[in-house]
């Protein structure tokens, strides 16, 4: 199976795996084109075709993603229509990052699908779970969403909180580590 597959899958991928290299040529890759990306004035509209090229899919229209925006893969995040990424943002996507229709993610959000081994010999390495954020969630400034967590639809995740468990749809969240403040009344 390929290192990608593999990663996707969650295996723990080690630096010295044979095929390790083009993982971090991918690394580099992503960082050189959010580099060139994050350090001059580019519209809403160039943003979006750089962007599409890093992750491999045109991103539609009606989405937008404010600079500066980093990301440490980028070829695994999948955004939906009507989406808007505020600025500051980082995502680290080996694992997957799923973000439906009209979803609202604040300043300063971070989605992490990567993690390391709790044993000391194995910490180097990493592997990954992926993330969704389901349609119209809202993602409040400075949020943490840790990997395999998925935001059920609705849902809004406070300001500073840091997610580790699944949000159930149509409920606010809150707090470290977060939990269920209440559910939305419509």
């Amino acid at each position: 199976m390929d290192i990608f597959e593999r990663m996707r899958e969650g295996e723990l991928i080690r630096l010295d795996d044979p095929d390790y290299p083009k993982v971090y040529a991918a690394i580099m890759r992503a960082f050189k084109i959010t580099g060139e990306l994050n350090s001059s004035y580019h519209t809403p509209d160039e943003t979006r075709v750089v962007l599409s090229e890093l992750i491999g899919e045109k991103i539609d229209e009606s989405t937008t993603v404010m600079l500066p925006f980093y990301t440490d893969f980028g070829q695994f995040t999948r955004l939906g229509k009507n989406v808007f990424v505020n600025f500051g943002c980082g995502f680290m996507d080996r694992g997957g990052i799923t973000i439906e229709d009209n979803v609202l993610i604040g300043p300063r959000v971070n989605l992490i699908t990567e993690n390391h081994s709790e044993n000391p010999q194995l910490r180097q390495n990493v592997y990954s779970k992926p993330i969704v954020i389901k349609r119209y969630a809202w993602i409040g400034a400075g949020a943490t969403i840790l990997p395999g967590v998925t935001v059920g639809e609705n849902a809004i995740v406070a300001a500073g909180a840091v997610v580790s468990k699944d949000v159930p749809p149509n409920t606010i969240v809150g707090g470290v580590p977060a939990k269920v403040i209440r559910e939305i009344e419509y």
